[in-house]
This record gives C-alpha cells, structure tokens and sequence, in this order.
C-alpha cells in the first residue's frame, strides 16, 4: 500500500482546516458530480483527496486526467472496503479535520463554510455530522446521526421524516453518519482510525462509540447540507449489506458496550428479530423487503453466516476493546447515559424502511 499512497503525499506545511476523502469504488459516474460540488464550495480551506479502492472503471485515470491540478489521488491495488480505503485517505491527510464522505453524494455550496463556523464554535467536539437528505426526495431526511439499538444494531437519526424546519437545531448528537461524518484529527491521532477489520457498515458508529468513551462529542450541523444517493454501492436491501450489518454490529457490541450491556442485549436481540419475522410477514421493514427480493431462508441463511463469522473474529474484537481502555476518560455510567438517550426501538429498526 506504500507505493499506491505516493500520488497523495504532500508537504505537511501549510495544513488546511479540512481534508475531505472521497472512497470511490468503480464510481466514475458518481464522481463528476460530487467533485463539481466540492469545487464550488465557498469556503476554500481544504483539500481533496480521492482513494480508489481498486476500480476496473478508470476512475484512477478519469480524476487524474480531468482533475490532477486539485484532487490528490491514492491508487489502492485491492478494495479495502470502507474502513481500509478511508484509512489510507486519513493516512495521508494534512487537515485539521478529516471529512469522509461518499462518491454518491453531492454537497450544498454552503456545506465547507457550515461547518467552519461549527467547529470553531466547539473545539471542544470531536466529531461532527451535517444533515443528510434523500439525494432523489430531497424533502426527506436520510439521516441526522446515529441512533443505536441495544444490542448494538445502528441506524440514522430521523431517517425518512419530512424536512420540513423540524430538524434545525444544532444540538449533540451519538456520533457522525460515515456518509459525510467530519472528525477532528486530534482524536483520530489518540483513538485510532476506522476499524479495518469491519470492512464496511457499522465501522463509523465503531469510531464514534470510541471517540465517546474518549470524552470526545459529536455535534449535529443542519446548515451544513449533504445529498445522498444511499446505498448506491451495496444496494439497499443486498445480502453483503445484510450480512455485514449483522457481523459488524456484533462486533460493534463486544467491542464497546459495558459488559452488563452486553449480558443483556440478548433478550434486545430476539425481540429485534422477533418483529424482523413480523416484517417478513408484512413486508415492512428491512427484511420484509429483503424476502420480496429474495427468500425467508436465504435472510436466515445470511443471519447464522453473519453470526458465526462474529463468532470466529471475536478474540480479535476483545483484543481490541482492552487496547480501548488506555484512551477512556468517561465512566461506565456516563456512556451508559450517552447510549440511552440516542436509543433505537426494536420496532425502529426492524419495521421502519
């Protein structure tokens, strides 16, 4: 990976206030746009930095022949997944603050200068999220931030309510949407990047959890404004996604929640899985429109996959989660607090789309 990092090294001198890392995975056709809109930015104290994770579509050549004197590229041989490739972007990042968002996105001209203003606000945040909208319905919120469910599974904040003023105010929130989540290098540099190991899904609501137990907040920005085509990548309602939102967010458990927490969320795991059976039934929910896409036995098939392969990575993930204990500067019950009052119900998660 050393060599593929050679096109993004630059002087450290002269850092600017923001790195925004663009993961592109055979997405030339969403890159046009979403650089367009990362040029017209009105506030100019940034880089760009785009790492491909391997495309077969000439992205690699596409950025570097159309936008080589304003995009820094890193050529990844192999596809890192979300994690990997972010981490090789922040590797090489000389901001202040590092801004992970999607190829399939497009950004409001006033997105950069929103965020300038939040962050210096609160420097004592270390992570901060924007308002996401429906790329397609864009009177609909795609997310504000994380919510968590309690056995782990994540979802956004205020996902599919109309955006319509209620959704305005500047507040704390669980931790950044990995779609356009900004964190403060700071952090980054005491906790640790992206969880590699989790390649994609959940790995964002990982580090958010992390920077919490740090004593790091997140910050919800709704005049910093994102569009995003969601899950142009994976597909809604694909077996890969389903199958490493269950892994992940097992992982996700282990790994950060106290240990009472984790006794527990059995009983929250077959409640959640109870109504993901009502959903099959309905066709409501992730899982209902799973079955109508494919079949009752393949989600169950794709569930006991997931499972096991947690299972089988789980040494490695309470490794992890006693390296975690040398940045914690909270106790069990003010994390405890932070994760109650961003709950999930198990009727959010399982029956709402």
């Amino acid at each position: 990976m050393n060599g593929a990092l050679q096109d993004a090294s630059k002087s450290r001198t002269n850092a600017p206030l923001f790195s925004v890392i663009i993961l592109n995975w055979n997405g030339r056709h969403n890159l046009e746009e979403c650089l367009s809109f990362i040029r017209s930015q009105a506030f100019r104290d940034f880089e760009t930095i785009v790492v491909d994770n391997g495309s077969t579509d000439g992205s690699v050549d596409w950025v570097k022949e159309r936008w080589a004197e304003s995009v820094s590229v890193v050529a990844l041989s192999t596809n890192l997944g979300f994690a990997g490739g972010n981490n090789a972007g922040i590797l090489v990042a000389r901001g202040r603050y590092v801004i992970l968002l999607n190829n399939d996105t497009a950004v409001d001209p006033g997105w950069l200068a929103a965020m300038d203003d939040a962050v210096r606000r609160r420097p004592d945040a270390g992570m901060f999220t924007p308002k996401i909208l429906n790329y397609y319905r864009r009177d609909e919120i795609a997310t504000t931030g994380h919510l968590i469910y309690p056995d782990g599974m994540a979802r956004g904040r205020h996902r599919l309510e109309k955006h319509d003023g209620r959704f305005d105010e500047e507040g704390e929130v669980l931790s950044p949407s990995g779609c356009a989540g900004v964190y403060k290098k700071e952090m980054l540099d005491e906790i640790g990047l992206l969880d590699d190991a989790f390649f994609a899904y959940g790995e964002d609501v990982d580090l958010g959890l992390r920077g919490r137990w740090a004593g790091y907040k997140c910050i919800y920005v709704p005049a910093a404004v994102v569009y995003h085509k969601y899950s142009a990548t994976t597909g809604t309602y694909s077996p890969q996604k389903a199958f490493l939102a269950e892994r992940n967010r097992l992982w996700l458990l282990f790994k950060n929640f106290p240990v009472v927490d984790i006794l527990f969320s059995p009983f929250y795991t077959f409640l959640r899985y109870s109504l993901h059976l009502k959903g099959v039934l309905i066709g409501k929910g992730a899982s209902g429109r799973f079955t109508r896409e494919s079949s009752a036995g393949a989600l169950f098939r794709v569930i006991l996959k997931a499972e096991m392969a947690a299972l089988r990575g789980l040494p490695g993930i309470l490794r992890k989660r006693r390296e975690c204990r040398g940045y914690q500067r909270i106790g069990t019950r003010e994390f405890r607090r932070g994760i109650r009052r961003f709950a999930l119900t198990a009727e959010e998660v399982a029956l709402k789309d």
